[in-house]
This record gives C-alpha cells, structure tokens and sequence, in this order.
C-alpha cells in the first residue's frame, strides 16, 4: 500500500509540471472506492492552482473546488504530455494544457473525489481525524508523547492509527521503532519521554530518508515516470526476518500484529 513517502514523491513527480494547466477533459473509467461526487464536464475549464498533500491523500487545488486523490493498497499515477490509449486498469483520466494525469489501480480501491472545499463534509469525514504531519516542522515532540500517553495499544499499532502522527505505514514503523531502540509490542502509554523523542526523531529520519529514495517498491507502485523505488532494499528489518540484524547480527524476528507483519531485533530493541 502506498504510504506517505510513496505519496510525496507522487506529489513531488508532477505538481510543478500539471500547476497552471487547464482542464481540457476528464474520463471517469470503471468505479473506484468512492465516486467523483459530481459531473466530470463540470471540471472542464478549471485551472490546477497548485498540489499538496495530507497525509496519504494528494490535494489537487483548482481554481473552484479541489481534487482528492488517494491511491488506495495498488494504485499508481502517471503524467505526461501524452499517454497511450487506456488500460483496464486506467480508471481516471484528467487531461489539461499541461499533460495528462492518469489513475493506474488494479484493485480499484483508490479514489478520486471532487469536493467544494476542505470544510465540505466528505473533506472532513476523510481528513478531520489525521494526526501531525511527520515531515512538518509542527511536528512536536512534546504532543508526540503525549498522543502516544493517551494510548494502550502496542506503540507499532498506534503509529499506523494516524491519529497521532500520519502516513507512518508498516514498512516505515518497523524502521523507525528499530532505529530508536523500542521493541514493537510495548503499549505507547508506556513510553517515556525520552524513547519518544528518540522514536520522533526516527519517525522523521525513516520517512525523509525513504522519500530521498523514491519510496518502497514491493509490488505494484511505481513513480509518476513508471521507476520503482528503492527505501526497502536498504531496510534494517523489515521483509528481513531469520536474516542477521544489520547491528549486532541476531536474527530478525518476524510477528503478526493486527494482520500485518512486524519485523524487529530482540537484541537491539528493548520491551
């Protein structure tokens, strides 16, 4: 599943080039996890002010309403000046003066949605509950430990919440939760203040080192160019489980929590 820095290097591969083109067509295909929410020829006309990003989800700002876009566990986008005939797995097309955007998503649980504003309803049913950005300088520590205080549940299970900090997702909380030394089952709650500087600090160094790498490539994403990403062929544990740790060459520990793999040292990260 495309996490956040899957999605920053998405943002990153396009936003300058498509910013200030105008819609010139748009091409809804097979349905994806939520509809359009509204007349695609309306959007014709509209001009791309700028994109950000909100945790997963990719903010296209027109010049009237915005573009929510969420690549769901398969999809992809793709932006050229031109783009061969759709696939079957082509399911959104918005083409404008500056190129053509295209949604690439097998499993179709991706989403594009028109919204008038982030206020609108569906803009805060889907954004309102995220928690801090981890690559923001708002990122603070001090509300870092005290959202982890808040919680019981194993620490890896509350970073992949998003409700304390998003976009943190499974390949990336193994990392950073080896880096600062903290065994994955430990509730957050019992976290002192100095593991969770350690664990923010990680947080930030894992995502910014795996953006630089154009994320993680394991199946299915791939850039806005088509190139794969690389983060995981430099991860300390995860996807490395019976091989020797990196660091003091015990091996990698493999467990399930909340049906997703969790991979760690016994050695190097303490309960």
């Amino acid at each position: 599943m495309p996490e956040l820095p899957e999605v920053e290097v998405t943002r990153r591969g396009f936003a300058d080039r498509i910013a200030g083109g105008v819609v010139t067509a748009l091409r809804v295909g097979k349905p994806l996890r939520w509809a359009l929410e509204v007349d695609p020829d309306s959007l014709v006309g509209r001009t791309v002010v700028g994109v950000r990003r909100r945790g997963k989800y990719l903010l296209i700002d027109l010049d009237a309403g915005l573009l929510l876009v969420h690549l769901g566990m398969s999809g992809s986008l793709r932006f050229a000046p031109a783009l061969p005939e759709p696939g079957p797995h082509d399911h959104f097309d918005m083409t404008t003066t500056r190129g053509t955007l295209r949604l690439n998503d097998p499993r179709r649980f991706g989403a594009v949605i028109h919204v008038e504003s982030e206020e609108a309803p569906l803009a805060r049913k889907l954004l309102g509950g995220l928690g801090m950005e981890p690559l923001d300088d708002a990122f603070d520590v001090e509300r870092f430990h005290e959202g982890l205080r808040r919680r019981r549940a194993p620490v890896k299970q509350v970073l992949l919440a998003g409700d304390v900090v998003v976009g943190v997702g499974n390949i990336y909380a193994s990392e950073a939760l080896f880096l600062a030394g903290i065994r994955p089952t430990v509730p957050a709650a019992r976290i002192s203040r100095p593991r969770a500087a350690r664990l923010h600090a990680a947080v930030r160094e894992v995502l910014a080192r795996a953006v630089e790498a154009g994320g993680s490539t394991l199946r299915d994403f791939s850039h806005i160019d088509g190139q794969a990403g690389h983060f995981q062929l430099q991860a300390m544990v995860y996807g490395r489980a019976g091989e020797p740790c990196r660091q003091c060459g015990a091996p990698i520990r493999l467990l399930r929590q909340g049906q997703r793999s969790t991979y760690f040292c016994a050695n190097c990260q303490k309960p």
